[in-house]
């Protein structure tokens, strides 16, 4: 992209007049269409199932809507917004209407996987893409507009992809307002794994701990006096647990080395509250409201 043109003039100078294909409407196929509609970006969607293809055309998801592979023909990009175990092993019938000049990307969670299944699949016209985006809901009515405004979206080049290739790409996360991230897919997963996965696991223990009080006067007082920061930290625990579990298990080997991390500090916190450690408490929460200013850069 040069300095001289938008994200926009140069992601409908990269299509050609060509359309953006998307495999998936839920979440962020959704989102992504809405935002390319009103960019007035062309869009074709292939969905699963009939009633998914009539609800997103009420909703105005895509300007053409299909249960049939071949509505991707005439795509330059497509992006793949599918769950991981549909990415991970993807349809004879979506493989073969991938359209020959098309780029391929996706929306994965986990990139090592993703880029062993498609690399090849695609003859090397694929890069890997996570937007770091979401809501607990799921489905053809979670998209909504606006949803990757300043977000972060991992990109996962390796050394076959083009600067054409990564033009094209690029152009789309900024018409979409996010912020190219730039990362191979192995520091991708050993990444998320610390911001995105064990996060998840987190929330869903302090869930469980509130669940598991035995005393139900303390439970029930505990779940009326729950509100904003308790609802903070448990978001991710309530969101789909199909999506949870498979983001999981496909990252499992830098996630265990993150909640073995999570744990020494855990055990350190707890030292020194058995041990009334006060100052060096103090300390470390001090450290800690720095490390969130550091770490933390919501738009």
């Amino acid at each position: 992209m040069s300095g001289s043109e938008s994200p926009l003039q140069t992601l409908r100078s990269c299509l050609a007049r060509r359309p953006v294909g998307l495999v998936g409407l839920g979440l962020i196929g959704g989102s992504i269409g809405l935002d390319l509609k009103a960019q007035g970006i062309s869009t074709v969607a292939l969905v699963h199932r009939a009633r998914t293809a009539e609800r997103a055309r009420q909703r105005g998801l895509a300007d053409v809507i299909s249960t049939d592979p071949a509505v991707l023909g005439e795509a330059g990009l497509v992006v793949l917004c599918l769950p991981l175990d549909r990415l991970l092993v993807p349809t004879p019938q979506l493989l073969s209407a991938l359209p020959r000049q098309a780029l391929v990307s996706d929306v994965g969670s986990v990139k090592g996987p993703v880029l062993d299944a498609w690399q090849a699949a695609c003859s090397g016209r694929f890069i890997g893409g996570h937007p770091m985006a979401g809501t607990t809901a799921a489905g053809v009515d979670a998209g909504q507009a606006g949803l990757f405004q300043g977000r972060p979206w991992a990109v996962t080049t390796t050394e076959t992809t083009s600067s054409a290739d990564l033009a094209l790409l690029e152009a789309l996360v900024g018409v979409l307002g996010a912020r190219v991230i730039h990362c191979t897919a192995q520091n991708h997963d050993r990444a998320v794994a610390l911001v995105s996965h064990l996060p998840v696991l987190v929330s869903a223990a302090l869930l469980d701990t509130v669940a598991g009080e035995r005393d139900p006067l303390i439970r029930h007082l505990a779940e009326r006096l729950a509100s904003s920061g308790f609802a903070d930290t448990t978001r991710v625990g309530g969101g789909n647990p199909r999506l949870g579990a498979l983001m999981v298990s496909h990252n499992r080997q830098a996630l265990r080395q993150a909640l073995r991390h999570y744990r020494d500090s855990l055990d350190a916190l707890e030292d020194m509250v058995q041990e009334e450690r006060w100052d060096q408490l103090y300390i470390a929460l001090q450290q800690t409201q720095t490390l969130r200013q550091q770490v933390v850069d919501l738009p």
